[in-house]
């Protein structure tokens, strides 16, 4: 971390805030095992699609998951392998 500046400090630190909340780690979770479209992701954490839907596009402006198009639908998945890793060591370090 010697040659990390300010900016990057600050950055991952906004990420580790999107990580903090309980709502969007479950929807994290949920998409580590599958892609979901939001109804999916609804029935599986039993809350509402409004609140459902507020958490999807904070994860998706923060780039942890990437959504496609498919028919009416938007299925939603974890952006890339970054995200899986660190949500994969994290349920390892608690398990440990």
């Amino acid at each position: 971390m010697k040659d990390t500046n300010e900016k990057e400090l600050y950055d991952l630190a906004e990420i580790f805030k999107i990580f903090g909340d309980q709502t969007r780690i479950k929807i994290l979770k949920s998409l580590l095992d599958d892609d979901k479209n939001v109804s999916q992701i609804v029935d599986e954490l039993h809350m509402n699609q409004s609140a459902i839907s507020h958490q999807l596009k904070i994860l998706k402006e923060s780039h942890l998951i990437k959504g496609q198009r498919d028919g009416k639908n938007i299925i939603y998945s974890l952006d890339d392998e970054h995200v899986r890793s660190i949500l994969s060591q994290g349920l390892n370090h608690l398990r440990h």
